[in-house]
C-alpha cells in the first residue's frame, strides 16, 4: 500500500501552512490578552480563507465547495490546528451535515454557507445531555405544517455571530421509550429564539460559546 503524499497533497499542505503563518498566527497575542475575537477580524480572516480556497473545502464542488475527501481534509485540519481554535475554526466551515439539504434548503442554507454569506452553528449539547444525546430535553412538536420547538442548548460555539443553527431535538419516542431525534435548520433571528452569553472557559482563548433558548 502506498502511503507517500502526492504533489497535490503537498500543495494543499503548503497552502494551509502559508495561510496559518500569514493570516492566523499574528492574532494569537490579541486572543491571549483580550480573550476576544472581534467580528470585524473574523470577517476579514473569512474573506482571506475564501480567497485561499480553504473555506468550505469540505463541501461538494457542484455547490461551490472545494470537494476535498476525508484524507485531504485531514491534512488541512492538521495544519490549521497549529493556530488557536478561535482562529482555525474560521476556515473550518460549514458543517458537513448541511450536505443533507434538499430542494429549496440548498439555496436557502447550503449555498450561502459555502460562499460565506451565511454562517451556521450546531446545537446538540444541553445542560443534562452531552455525551448521551438521547437524554436531550429539547422537543419539537408538529403543528400542521410547522414545528414548535422548546428547550435549551449550551456550549454552542459562535452562535452570537451565526445566522442559523443546525438544531437537534426530540420528536417522539421509540417503542422502548427512547428519544427519537430529528435535525432542524432554525434562523437565529426568528421570534422565540434567544442567544445568551455562555461560559468563561480556561482554554480556547477567544473561542466563544453561547446558550440558546427556544420558546415556541
Amino acid at each position: 500500500m502506498e502511503f507517500n503524499l502526492s504533489e497535490e497533497h503537498n500543495l494543499l499542505i503548503d497552502t494551509t501552512k502559508s495561510f496559518v503563518k500569514a493570516e492566523l498566527l499574528q492574532h494569537e497575542e490579541l486572543l491571549e490578552k483580550t480573550n476576544n475575537l472581534p467580528k470585524e477580524l473574523y470577517d476579514e480572516i473569512k474573506k482571506k480563507s475564501i480567497k485561499a480556497g480553504l473555506y468550505a473545502c469540505n463541501m461538494p464542488t457542484e455547490h461551490g465547495g472545494g470537494g476535498l475527501n476525508a484524507f485531504d481534509l485531514t491534512l488541512v485540519e492538521k495544519h490549521l490546528g497549529f493556530a488557536s481554535l478561535a482562529l482555525a475554526e474560521i476556515a473550518w466551515r460549514p458543517q458537513n451535515i448541511l450536505m443533507a439539504c434538499k430542494g429549496e434548503l440548498i439555496d436557502e442554507y447550503l449555498k450561502p454557507a459555502i460562499t460565506g454569506e451565511r454562517k451556521d452553528c450546531i446545537a446538540m449539547t444541553e445542560p443534562g445531555a452531552g455525551s448521551d444525546l438521547r437524554g436531550m430535553k429539547t422537543k419539537a412538536v408538529k403543528d400542521d405544517s410547522d414545528w414548535i420547538i422548546n428547550g435549551t442548548k449550551h456550549f454552542i460555539s459562535n452562535a452570537h455571530i451565526s445566522d442559523f443553527v443546525v438544531l437537534f431535538a426530540s420528536t417522539g419516542e421509540d417503542d422502548k421509550g427512547r428519544n427519537l431525534l430529528s435535525c432542524f435548520l432554525v434562523d437565529l433571528k426568528q421570534k422565540g429564539v434567544e442567544v445568551a452569553k455562555g461560559y468563561d472557559c480556561v482554554s480556547h482563548r477567544g473561542y466563544v460559546n453561547n446558550i440558546l433558548h427556544f420558546n415556541d
